[in-house]
């Protein structure tokens, strides 16, 4: 059991090599094996999650960090002591997280096979799915921070790959799908920047980005719990609401361990081992046990105590500097000691204002990534790409990014409260606003987009009012019944094209011409929509159940994970007396806004009648895309009772005997640190159920009964004059796009337009290099040419030239020629040789 975890980076290595097939050999490939190699390699990630699975329950819950071959030394530097390993971290949260990531990449892997039928490049698309998978699980998986940005960045570019996939389609839609692509590439480098200062920030305070150390241990309360006898499915939760504030060590009720007498081997959960340290003394214990006789396992406590500080990760060493009082230091291991204060060279500044910075940054990381006010606008346009790729985005890998780096960071938001409060206010605003903006869409998949943005906003409340466990309860069902809504708009858009391309082609029968090729036709928006309920059975059963999961009626998934976090809200505010919990109460509003545009979506979509004749001539799709959207409606139906809270009685179907009540969390409490859940709120969630509920009535009074679209293709609130204006600004999102464009597009145009023209080329190119180099560098050129070269160098050397001639006319006429002049002067020089050899004779 314990060498399970060592196919750890199977779940990385896999879907990798099916992006190197798809990319290098797919062309030569027929669809049906490019397909299935992209199935297989996203499937198989799931079968790993399974054995991983296993080992996590085998090992009473406790982390495996596994050391992948070849990649130990990721990044050593011994002389300046910085060693950053790539580690994969398994844990329940990571778990948690890789779970549904390879189960539904999967489900939207088969469903693109049938979506993307005929598509030119149809091998390079699953080749960016399975890479896009790959770095998903890099960044859940990873041990560290930096480990977590490879995966962060890698999303981000496949992510742009993907969005602007279709980049050369005609008649200017490639552009907007390229321009698309761009915007989202660039309102995540914003939120990129934040997470790297982030990353700098903690580097410098800790000198480590590990979130935990091999040997540590991650929540010193469950091995209490655990060594006393509680642990696996009996567990209580830790903190059981009432009290947010105290962190309540969990399992404070007794229960039989499944794990008492189950075992012979006698596992030490002293720390978080690796796999080699753990056989090791797996093995020790082993031989105790047989010493000592038991019979079943034991399970000894301890926490970090015996650690030295720098022996810990990043959040353990911020708790242990937030604790320190004034003056008081820490010994760090190495020989020297730290304070609160935290050295940057030129200042200095106290560690509780180091973790509100990091915070900070986190969430500016957050936004870009989940798509949060003030950087959401990149989302809507994300719908650019192949459904696949929307539903793969917005339900599995990339938004939930930003909420799973905070969650994962909740020791640091734990101890920042003005950075929770922030947090907080961005997710309840970014939840009313983009779940206004949805309801005036036409576009189905932007309705959709826009409530992604909604969701991703509870969830960031969530983890703002310290609501860890309800953050990544929703995520995970809103991962299920948003694919589920997605891959169903993709069937809609499909089977409405099918339509549309039968009626073309039925009309072209009858007339015999080819008028209809000049009709523009948008098989995505809902006024061509209509009545579909019977052409499309399975797609709309299964689209009315994502739609009642997300709306959060019972006993849908949506239900019980939204009304987890609406119950935090509550205890947080009232019982807690939290400011934080006062504005997450906000969140009501944004839940009846999400009932309401989502039954506004299935009247315009599914119910009255056909309003085009492609709506008339739609068909249900193929068995390759319903069957996945099956799969998801079921998971979003019985998905919540993964976590039902205690003490519902009936209301579970007894389906809590089987699930168990707040068994996700209590799993997830192994990992997260500050996870407390919510009791069951029995007035939270009637508000919620008739909000909800009313908001349906609302919208079916509204758009029921074939009024979803006037006779001028209008939309009922557009037509009314009393909701003219409050639709219009919903319609234009707000000129959210528009203010964008006016503070910071349009002035960086002209910037850019200034620095291109008037800086770079009249000033640099114009002036500077032909007027100042170029006309500089003649004059002096001229100037050394002439006055220098020619006049003082030239002119100093044809002077020697001309007093060598005339020394040498002059001697020449000494050559005359007779050898009497020759004697003459050889006789005047040896005479001359002889009166200078005697001259010092002569002298003296």
């Amino acid at each position: 059991m314990q060498s399970l975890a060592l196919i750890a980076p199977l779940i990385i290595l896999l879907p990798s090599l099916g992006t190197f097939i798809n990319f290098f050999w797919g062309p030569k490939l027929n669809e049906r094996w490019s397909s299935l190699i992209g199935i297989t390699a996203s499937a198989s990630t799931f079968v790993v999650w399974l054995v991983l699975f296993a080992y996590l329950n085998g090992n009473y819950y406790q982390p495996a960090i596994v050391d992948p071959p070849i990649l130990d030394g990721w990044i050593r530097i011994p002389s300046i002591g910085l060693e950053i390993p790539w580690q994969q971290r398994i844990d329940t949260l990571s778990m948690a997280m890789m779970g549904f990531v390879t189960f539904v990449g999967t489900l939207i892997h088969i469903y693109a096979s049938g979506y993307m039928h005929g598509d030119p490049r149809f091998s390079r698309f699953f080749a960016y799915l399975n890479m896009f998978l790959a770095f998903m699980l890099i960044l859940v998986s990873g041990n560290n921070l930096l480990m977590m940005f490879v995966g962060w960045e890698g999303v981000g570019l496949c992510s742009y790959l993907l969005i602007g996939f279709w980049w050369d389609k005609k008649h200017g839609v490639g552009i907007k799908n390229s321009n698309a692509a761009r915007k989202a590439f660039i309102a995540n480098r914003v939120g990129d920047f934040g997470l790297l200062m982030a990353i700098f920030l903690a580097f410098w305070t800790f000198g480590t980005l590990d979130f935990y150390k091999p040997t540590e241990v991650t929540n010193p309360h469950m091995m209490e719990t655990l060594a006393s006898g509680g642990g696996h499915g009996e567990e209580t939760p830790a903190a059981e609401e009432g009290d947010h504030s105290e962190e309540t060590p969990a399992g404070e009720e007794e229960g039989e361990g499944d794990h008492s007498g189950s075992a012979a081997l006698m596992v030490s959960l002293t720390s978080d081992l690796t796999l080699e340290q753990e056989g090791d003394h797996g093995e020790e214990a082993a031989d105790s046990h047989g010493e000592e006789g038991h019979a079943g396992p034991v399970i000894e406590h301890t926490d970090n105590a015996h650690l030295a500080f720098n022996q810990l990760g990043i959040f353990a060493q911020a708790e242990k500097l937030a604790k320190l009082g004034e003056g008081e230091t820490v010994d760090r291991g190495d020989g020297t000691t730290m304070g609160r204060m935290v050295n940057f060279g030129a200042f200095e500044l106290d560690i509780d204002t180091v973790i509100t910075l990091i915070t900070l940054f986190m969430l500016l990381g957050a936004a870009g990534k989940s798509a949060q006010i003030p950087l959401f606008v990149w989302l809507p346009d994300a719908m650019a790409g192949p459904t696949p790729v929307s539903a793969l985005i917005h339900a599995a890998t990339m938004v939930t990014a930003g909420v799973y780096m905070m969650v994962r960071a909740n020791s640091f938001f734990y101890l920042a409260e003005f950075s929770s409060l922030v947090v907080t206010i961005v997710g309840v605003l970014t939840a009313i606003i983009a779940g206004y903006i949805a309801i005036g869409q036409f576009d189905i998949k932007r309705v959709l987009a826009y409530s992604t943005v909604s969701q991703l906003g509870f969830m960031v409340a969530a983890v703002g009012i310290g609501a860890y466990g309800a953050a990544m309860f929703h995520m995970i069902t809103h991962a299920f019944f948003k694919a589920l809504l997605f891959l169903g708009s993709g069937s809609v858009i499909h089977g409405v094209e099918h339509g549309h391309h039968h009626a073309h082609e039925h009309k072209h029968n009858d007339h015999g011409h080819d008028e209809h090729h000049a009709e523009e036709f948008d098989p995505q928006d809902m006024r061509n929509m209509g009545g579909l309920r019977r052409k499309m059975p399975i797609t709309y059963a299964t689209y009315l159940i994502g739609t009642l999961a997300l709306a959060g009626l019972y006993p849908f998934a949506g239900f019980w994970s939204k009304d987890e976090i609406l119950a935090d809200s509550w205890i947080a505010a009232i019982q807690d007396g939290k400011f934080a919990g006062f504005i997450a109460l906000g969140l009501f509003a944004a839940a009846a806004l999400t009932a309401f545009y989502m039954w506004r979506q299935i009247e315009m979509v599914f119910h009255g009648s056909p309003r085009t004749e492609a709506a008339e001539q739609a068909s249900e799709s193929v068995w390759t895309m319903t069957v996945p959207l099956i799969v998801l409606a079921v998971l979003s139906l019985l998905g919540g009772f993964l976590n039902i809270p205690s003490g519902i009685g009936l209301f579970s179907f007894g389906l809590q005997g089987i699930f168990g009540e707040h068994t996700l969390s209590t799993w997830l409490e192994y990992s997260v640190l500050h996870l407390h859940v919510a009791s069951f709120q029995p007035l939270i969630a009637i508000i919620s159920l008739v909000l909800a509920v009313a908001a349906i009535i609302l919208a079916n009074r509204i758009y029921g009964a074939n009024k979803a679209i006037n006779s001028e293709g209008l939309d009922p609130l557009e037509a009314n004059p009393a909701s003219r204006r409050v639709f219009a600004l919903s319609n234009a999102r707000l000129y959210w796009d528009e203010m964008y464009d006016r503070l910071f597009i349009t002035p960086f145009k002209r910037v850019a337009a200034f620095l291109a023209n008037v800086v770079d080329w009249a000033f640099l190119h114009d002036y500077f290099h032909d007027t100042v180099i170029t006309k500089g560098f003649n004059g002096i050129g001229r100037l050394l040419s002439q006055p220098v070269d020619l006049g003082i160098i030239d002119g100093t050397v044809n002077g020697f030239g001309r007093l060598a001639r005339w020394i040498s006319g002059g001697l020449r006429r000494t050559q005359t020629g007779y050898v009497r002049v020759y004697a003459v002067a050889l006789l005047i020089g040896v005479v001359a040789v002889i009166v200078f050899m005697l001259l010092p004779v002569l002298q003296g």
